[in-house]
């Protein structure tokens, strides 16, 4: 029944996000906030995608035990591209509030994206073995945890301060994907049952992107 129902769940969020993010580079209209975001959105799709097919071909094969080495470099290639997909965020805000200058925050932006993504392929993560050190993957998300509160500070003082309804909740889903990640990280070798928190977290990143869709299809008439 887990393969079933988690293996759906998985082909629903990525054919979704994907088909998002096509939609909004081809209907932006030249807004480059909206096309930013579908490539946003194609990159979340297309990196979940290495850990997700190949969790889904385990659980409806031969189990998680005989796939470890494609899911390790899924969930590296994931952790890249989840770098990424906030680098992207980032853009999506100085376009939409037409940012200017600021280049010490940019380039904090790309100082934690680089340290990020650097002890990612640091070899003690260990990513291809079944006894990858927790250690590690506190290490490698410290960075990320601080690009991410980054994202949610700019997004929350801007919508507030420019009113902007469209963008109101951008902060919330980042909050939410990020505490349902958190407990993930730290808990779900030892309690597997924590693993399921993965499913709210998808939830709140298919709010992202919908909350920039649905701000395009009113704003690209």
């Amino acid at each position: 029944m887990q393969a079933i129902v988690e293996t759906l769940f998985d082909a629903v969020y990525l054919i979704s996000v994907i088909t998002i993010g096509v939609l909004m580079i081809r209907g932006s209209k030249g807004e480059r906030q909206f096309r930013l975001f579908g490539w946003m959105a194609v990159v979340l799709g297309a990196g979940n995608s290495f850990h997700l097919i190949p969790r889904a071909l385990a659980l409806c094969t031969t189990g998680l035990e005989n796939y470890t080495v494609p899911l390790g470099l899924g969930k590296w290639i994931t952790s890249v591209t989840m770098t990424i997909f906030y680098v992207l965020l980032y853009y999506v805000w100085r376009q939409r509030y037409q940012i200017k200058g600021q280049s010490g925050l940019t380039a904090a932006m790309y100082g934690l994206a680089g340290i990020r993504i650097a002890l990612c392929m640091m070899p003690q993560n260990q990513w291809l073995s079944t006894e990858a050190p927790l250690s590690w993957g506190i290490y490698r998300n410290l960075p990320f945890a601080l690009l991410s509160l980054l994202v949610i500070v700019l997004f929350y003082r801007s919508a507030k301060e420019r009113q902007d309804r469209a963008f109101r909740w951008m902060w919330l889903t980042i909050v939410l994907s990020f505490g349902f990640y958190i407990p993930v990280v730290l808990w779900a070798d030892t309690i597997p049952m924590i693993g399921m928190l993965m499913i709210p977290k998808t939830c709140a990143y298919v709010w992202t992107v919908l909350i920039g869709y649905f701000a395009m299809k009113k704003e690209c008439r």
